[in-house]
């Protein structure tokens, strides 16, 4: 377990979904017109904001800290914090999280709680999980329980399955092997997961061949932009993490420019590759720029060493808490109300040309 791995993962899941956030739903082919090179900041005056890809990250980072090992303790924090994040009317959650939020507000068990979708919400916060665990066992029984909270399509677990384990790859080698990976990923997922090991290996295959990610992504039938499918989102962000194992800036502007779902999808390709980088790997004015709270750069730094902390044993450490007003659940709420306002100017933005 490396302390700069997890705080790598944290930041860089940030940094890719502020990036990608004003490309989302924008096709690769209008979005260089309309906004221009995904290389800085283009949310609101040149600085960036987070999404539900980094606070669901937040949220189970917490979780894994209260739980001190047990996926039990862990599954009801996680979805204590889930209900109140719904509560907080966050702007773009996807439809089965909000329904499982929703279910578990009238009283279903966590193990119920789940719905039928292979959306990417799992794949999206669960790079932290590899980043932060050695033991396999754990990571896979955490994953699980992560996904199925919200979606019940094993699909969705498969696919943040194999992001947990790239995340874990990432971080311990400093050369990347995407063979032994692979394997993992066969062993842990099994014959039902054939169909997502048979595209990951085409993904792999197509790296070797030097193919670029953005024609990867067409290949899939994907031109228009990578949609939420987790059987389309995980292939492609695992392309560009292969493609660009060790450059974070190259890695995370290769994923957005494939277009679609591109906060989610550069939020995990910068959990990956964050994890192998650790923070010194990624750009230091991009994490300054991201301006937020009361999830802060600085809070989840914090964040990171109390994990750290807590998987090394420390029986003291406590998953950090925000700044007073914010535990204002109306501050909170104001937060996300100013969110959305900023997220509908750059919808109502889209309707303008260019075309």
């Amino acid at each position: 377990m490396s302390r700069d791995s997890i705080i790598g993962c944290l930041l860089g899941t940030a940094v890719g979904d502020a990036l990608g956030l004003p490309y989302e739903g924008v096709s690769p082919q209008r979005a260089e017109r309309l906004l221009g090179p995904p290389d800085r900041y283009r949310f609101l005056l040149g600085r960036g904001m987070i999404s539900d890809d980094t606070e669901h990250t937040c949220m189970v980072a917490q979780s894994m800290i209260e739980a001190r090992g047990d996926v039990n303790v862990f599954t009801r924090r996680f979805a204590s914090r889930l209900q109140w994040w719904i509560l907080a009317l966050p702007a773009g959650v996807g439809k089965a999280t909000a329904r499982s939020g929703i279910k578990l507000w009238l009283g279903f068990k966590p193990r119920n709680a789940g719905v039928f979708s292979a959306g990417n919400g799992p794949a999206m916060r669960a790079a932290i999980v590899g980043a932060a665990l050695d033991d396999v066992s754990l990571m896979l029984e955490t994953v699980r329980a992560s996904s199925r909270l919200t979606h019940s399509d094993p699909k969705a677990e498969y696919g943040a399955i194999a992001v947990a384990l790239a995340a874990k790859h990432a971080r311990d080698h400093e050369t990347v092997d995407a063979n032994v990976w692979l394997d993992q990923v066969i062993e842990a997922i099994g014959d039902e997961g054939a169909e997502l090991v048979d595209l990951l290996r085409r993904a792999s295959e197509s790296v070797n061949e030097g193919q670029c990610t953005t024609a990867f992504a067409e290949s899939l039938g994907l031109a228009n932009g990578v949609t939420g499918y987790t059987y389309h989102t995980v292939p492609v962000a695992i392309h560009a993490w292969l493609s660009h194992p060790n450059d974070f800036r190259q890695a995370v502007t290769t994923m957005i420019r494939c277009g679609g779902d591109a906060d989610t999808t550069a939020a995990i390709v910068g959990g990956i590759v964050g994890a192998g980088v650790g923070r010194e790997g990624i750009p230091e004015e991009w994490i300054a720029r991201i301006s937020e709270w009361p999830r802060s750069t600085a809070w989840m730094q914090r964040l990171g060493e109390s994990l750290a902390n807590a998987i090394a044993g420390d029986p003291t450490c406590n998953a950090p808490t925000y700044n007073i007003p914010a535990l204002n659940p109306v501050a909170v709420l104001i937060r996300n109300l100013m969110f959305l306002i900023i997220v509908l100017f750059h919808g109502f933005r889209r309707l303008a040309p260019p075309y």
